[in-house]
């Protein structure tokens, strides 16, 4: 019970400090890929989809290399003093974010694109900054799209298996998450254990799922 548990908080605590990094990271990213005509746009726009065609264990494998001891980002983790990130909670963030990244940059470039040109053009007559504009009219008008990504984000982060298993193994009480905890479970023939804690989970996600969607639903209602 307190293994599962722990995996539980775990798998929460990975969930919910996956969508705040990736909402810091995707809405400056959304925004740039919905206004430029850089001819960067579609390589990065190709690069940040990229998660959703790549198999996670291959996803996983490359960043297990990259960032063990061989690898750039093991080696400067270890040349600052860090160690290697792989079988570590930080590696399982880094993992999570860009495993999930392109279900919080699309709702809200969709979101940017939708709104058009004329709340901007309105904005900058009023003599708004470019700053000014983006957090007072682009970023309210965007709400929507700003709940959709946190909801996907949350929701794809708790059932990842592939990734997580691949980066951080299924270390207890570090690394080892609800999909790990059950895979380990399976993988022992405790079926009761198992059936258990997928149904927990699985009334869990439903209701954070339900919750989330209620908050979209209001925001969009009360949207001017």
């Amino acid at each position: 019970m307190n293994e599962a548990l722990d995996a539980i908080r775990l798998t929460v605590v990975l969930a919910t400090a996956t969508t705040v990094v990736l909402l810091l990271l995707a809405t400056p990213l959304a925004w740039w890929l919905s206004q430029t005509a850089s001819r960067w746009r579609a390589p990065i726009s190709a690069l940040v989809t990229l998660p959703l065609v790549l198999p996670p264990s291959v996803l996983g494998f490359y960043l297990l290399v990259a960032m063990g001891p061989q690898g750039p980002l093991g080696q400067l983790t270890q040349a600052l003093g860090w160690g290697v990130l792989s079988f570590t909670f930080t590696g399982l963030l880094i993992g999570s974010v860009i495993f999930s990244l392109p279900f919080a940059v699309q709702p809200l470039q969709h979101a940017f694109e939708s709104m058009g040109t004329r709340p901007m053009e309105a904005a900058y007559t009023l003599r708004a900054s470019p700053l000014d504009a983006f957090f007072s009219v682009a970023l309210p008008l965007a709400r929507p799209g700003l709940i959709t990504a946190a909801i996907l984000s949350f929701s794809h982060t708790v059932g990842e298996f592939g990734v997580v298993l691949m980066i951080g193994g299924n270390i207890p009480g570090k690394t080892r998450v609800v999909s790990t905890q059950i895979y380990g479970h399976v993988e022992a023939m405790e079926y009761a254990q198992a059936h258990w804690l997928a149904g927990g989970m699985l009334a869990f996600s439903f209701a954070v799922l339900l919750a989330l969607s209620l908050m979209r639903k209001r925001s969009v209602r009360v949207m001017p």
